[in-house]
């Protein structure tokens, strides 16, 4: 067994994932797996630049995870950067507080690095599963991007297009520093052109519809399948593989684009840091799902964290 750590820090949220491999078996046993909201993103697609208060958060949170990680004795550490921060003027400013706090740079990856990773972290438990068709549709929903992998054994065709929950949150439901509780049917018609456009480009690339199982990953689809279970608190162990039709899908997503802030803080699984950009998360996977024709989206747990475990490995 090797012990490691990765750490994927997105434009919504830096997680962190301490654990044993052992490639010659494919185990991988979790230590430590954590996720802290630090909104790296912060008004990145309106300035071009990281907020000095969203580097703070995002250095406090590299603070707690340095001392995990030297408390569990991880061998290795691979810091992976994603949207936010490969669209950011200042970025400078990030790699080099990163690299203080950590003590490795940040690898600010390609979209299509993101996807590969994420299809390895999401598929790698699904092998041998006769209750699953493939090809696999590997869908990761971020704050900043949208990540669309198909594949089988190995990827086959892989995308990145610039829509995510906090990247369509800022740029159709928020005026003047708040968010629209509920939006009008205008910016929600138009946050749903945008992704439409978004999937027009995924498919110039990647066969969306060859796809027989859909899996979606990341905070928004998680988020999405804690509702429909209505569960009394976030259970990962539950959300790993749980299957969300695309009725359900659609019910809670009329939901959320209805509710009010008070109403989403209230359901007992919403992470704070999600109340606001949960429903335009849920918007996207809804017209994923729509796009493919998808009956139901099969939930992971395990995504772009885990693709970069194993690549430490």
């Amino acid at each position: 067994m090797t012990r490691v750590a990765a750490i994927d820090c997105g434009t919504n949220s830096i997680r962190l994932l301490v654990a044993d491999c052992d490639p010659a078996t494919g185990e991988l046993v979790d230590l430590d797996r954590r996720m802290t909201i630090v909104r790296l993103g912060q008004g990145v697609d309106r300035t071009g630049r990281l907020a000095p208060e969203a580097l703070e958060r995002t250095f406090a949170a590299c603070r707690e995870y340095a001392a995990v990680i030297k408390e569990l004795g991880a061998e290795r550490l691979r810091f992976v950067a994603t949207s936010a921060s490969r669209d950011a003027e200042n970025r400078d400013d990030f790699v080099r507080g990163v690299l203080e706090i950590l003590g490795v740079e940040p690898e600010v990856i390609t979209g299509d690095q993101e996807a590969e990773f994420s299809f390895t972290g999401a598929t790698g438990e699904l092998k041998g599963r006769e209750d699953l068709e493939r090809p696999y549709l590997v869908v990761d929903i971020g704050g900043g991007s949208t990540e669309f992998v198909v594949g089988d054994e190995h990827v086959r065709a892989a995308r990145s297009v610039d829509v995510g929950c906090v990247r369509m949150t800022e740029r159709h439901l928020v005026r003047d520093g708040v968010v629209s509780d509920p939006p009008s049917e205008e910016r929600i018609a138009a946050m749903r052109a945008d992704i439409e456009a978004a999937l027009d480009l995924a498919e110039e690339t990647v066969p969306l519809r060859e796809a027989r199982t859909l899996v979606g990953l990341a905070g928004s689809v998680t988020t999405v399948s804690a509702i429909a279970q209505e569960l009394s608190e976030y259970d990962p162990a539950r959300i790993h593989h749980s299957r969300v039709s695309h009725d359900r899908v659609r019910e809670i997503t009329e939901w959320l684009l209805r509710s009010t802030h008070a109403e989403r803080a209230a359901v007992p699984a919403m992470h704070p840091g999600r109340v606001d950009v949960i429903a335009a998360g849920a918007l996207v996977l809804l017209s994923i799902m729509e796009r493919i024709g998808a009956e139901e989206v099969v939930v992971s747990e395990h995504d772009i964290l885990d693709g970069i475990a194993w690549s430490v490995a």
